[in-house]
């Protein structure tokens, strides 16, 4: 028995061997590092040496640079992420920068680029075009930017830093490995020595994510860090400084709406009929073709007039007059930009302007770097002439962005908020102009972007009488409500809507439907009319029809409700009392002063209040 037995332990043993053997092999492998190292050309996703990877910092970015003898090129899209004053017009290839007392100016493919008039050499092209994408020269962007960066080979990457303050290093204990990921199955994406100092991203108890100084991250075990010691980045960029053409007094504008050469007299009139004004922006200029030429209604003699009365003249240009012109197209095309800027400056000295008032509305969005870099460009020749640049611009809303008021303000000289139109011509509901909730609130927000000293707030000189006229079931919705427009109706319509863009493109929507409860079985419907027209012709109105307005709080003016004909009239009332509301906003605020749409619509009484606000 003993000798059958034997085999079988033996067996046992052997197997017992075999299993203790796999075990401890399995487990020499569990705890043993790899030595797989991770090629670096994979982890930077790079596939040719004409692309370099960008750790931006201590991010790994999904763009890559491009390599050209030597030379990085960033694409435009991102040096506009890091400079955002770059615009490169796509239609004529030329990229411009402005500072705050020069253009720059770099035609694609060529080493040289000009700083106003002067021609500077460069050693290799600063632009380069590959299909529809647009490349900049890195050693170019990093010039007039406030980031630092420095260049690795083997793969090419770029390590660029632009964040600055405090961060966290450690330094290796012992020579160790940076991985993958956490984790000694990771791979290998370099080696560390001992004392080699690292910058700490994320600490954990077992590894610990860092990154080196030449734009690996990865991770390293915890215990082989020394304690951290907080370093701080700092910026050796100095940033520009920008100085405004200001004035030493309030300003106290009133836009003056002139539409015929002949209707230049009427300064005679407006002007002594005025307390304390000393600024008028006449609407002579206005885009003329796609090219960027302005028709001109310019008068000497008006200018000469307001100047032997202490009034300075800023001139109006707007793109609202001409249907034909697409402004889009003229501010995209930096030869027909430049047209309008220089047909601008040369009227202005012609007629010995004192400013320009730009009041360009109705943009779309992708315009909005062109509009930018149009009022860049006017700037720098306003400010060599002396020549006050003023631009009007709607309450601050997130669809109108674009118009970056904080970009405007650094070059433009004072910012107008058209602080009006709250409800206009195309509005779906009847409502005020300005109440002083819509007032107070875009002064906020504008202060957000723009310094008190350069806002004018704009202040509108019109009321909108609202009408609305029932339709009953069965009866056609184009019902004449015949709404007793008076006899500058009209003319004060096209004024009032024609200065605020945000109409320009818009057509009323008259078929609003509200339910009626008296109806049990039936619904009424009303059509929405409105026009504008002055103080002196509200008054009348209200006096005509019996009707004593009442206070309201809430929008810090007169309300008039009456019924006439079956029509039901609303007025939210622009006159004096609601006009000093919006001045104490101004006072509160100590914003650079007031500008009135337009003059000649006023009441005379309104002039003693403004002056109380503005001296």
């Amino acid at each position: 028995m003993k000798k059958k037995i034997i085999p079988f332990i033996a067996v046992g043993v052997l197997i017992v061997v075999i299993l203790l053997f796999i075990a401890l092999g399995n487990l020499i492998e569990k705890y043993t590092p790899t030595k797989e190292r991770k090629d670096l050309d994979d982890y930077y996703s790079i596939s040719s040496q004409n692309e370099a990877a960008i750790i931006l910092d201590h991010k790994l970015l999904d763009t890559k640079a491009k390599v050209e003898e030597n030379v990085i090129y960033l694409e435009y899209e991102m040096v506009k992420s890091f400079n955002p004053r770059f615009y490169w017009d796509y239609n004529e290839n030329i990229l411009r920068y402005t500072t705050s007392s020069d253009l720059i100016t770099v035609h694609a493919g060529e080493s040289q680029y000009t700083v106003t008039k002067d021609t500077m050499p460069y050693d290799h092209p600063i632009v380069k075009t590959d299909g529809d994408q647009t490349y900049v020269a890195l050693d170019f962007v990093r010039q007039y930017s406030d980031f630092n960066y420095e260049v690795y080979n083997s793969p090419n990457r770029i390590v660029m830093t632009g964040e600055w303050g405090d961060y966290e290093t450690a330094v290796i204990k012992k020579d160790t490995q940076l991985r993958y990921q956490g984790g000694i199955k990771s791979p290998i994406l370099a080696d560390l020595s001992k004392e080699t100092e690292i910058i700490v991203l994320m600490p954990d108890e077992k590894w610990t994510k860092v990154a080196t100084a030449d734009g690996i991250i990865g991770y390293v075990r915890s215990k082989l860090l020394s304690e951290t010691t907080v370093k701080t980045a700092v910026s050796e960029y100095v940033p520009e400084s920008f100085s405004h053409i200001k004035k030493d007094f309030k300003i106290n504008m009133g836009w003056h709406q002139v539409t015929t050469e002949t209707a230049n007299s009427t300064i005679s009139t407006v002007l002594p009929n005025s307390k304390g004004l000393n600024v008028i922006s006449p609407t002579w200029f206005y885009l003329n073709d796609n090219n960027g030429n302005i028709a001109s209604l310019a008068s000497k003699d008006y200018v000469d007039y307001c100047h032997q009365h202490q009034v300075e003249v800023w001139a109006l240009v707007s793109n609202l007059e001409n249907k034909e012109v697409n402004t889009t197209e003229v501010l995209t095309y930096t030869s027909r930009r430049e047209t309008l800027v220089n047909n601008l400056i040369s009227a202005a000295i012609q007629f010995n302007l004192d400013g320009i008032n730009v009041d360009l509305e109705a943009l779309k969005p992708e315009a909005g770097d062109a509009y930018i870099q149009f009022i860049r460009e006017l700037s720098l020749k306003c400010e060599a002439n002396n020549i006050v640049l003023s631009v009007d611009n709607y309450v601050p809303t997130d669809y109108t962005a674009f118009y970056n008021r904080a970009e405007q303000a650094l070059f433009a000289d004072y910012i107008a908020i058209m602080a009006y139109d709250e409800h206009y011509a195309g509005s779906d509901e009847a409502g005020s102009v300005a109440s002083i909730g819509f007032v107070t609130e875009g002064v906020q927000n504008t202060l957000n972007e723009v310094p008190a000293e350069q806002i004018i707030l704009g202040m509108p000189f019109y009321t909108r009488v609202w009408s609305e006229t029932p339709i009953t079931s069965g009866q056609s919705e184009s019902t004449d409500n015949a709404a007793p427009n008076p006899d500058d109706a009209n003319d004060n319509e096209n004024m009032a809507d024609n200065h605020n863009g945000q109409n320009a493109d818009e057509t009323s929507d008259d078929n609003n439907a509200t339910e009626d409860d008296d109806f049990a079985d039936s619904y009424q419907l009303f059509t929405l009319d409105s026009y504008a027209t002055n103080m002196n012709e509200i008054s009348k109105l209200l006096s005509s029809n019996g009707v004593t307005p009442v206070w309201s709080d809430a929008d810090g003016q007169y309300y008039a409700e009456y019924l006439n004909n079956g029509i039901t009239y609303k007025i939210w009332i622009e006159n004096a009392v609601s006009l000093e509301e919006k001045l104490k906003v101004l006072k509160e605020y100590n914003l650079a002063g007031g500008a009135f749409w337009k003059l000649g619509l006023e009441s005379s009484d309104v002039w003693d209040i403004i002056i109380k606000y503005i001296n």
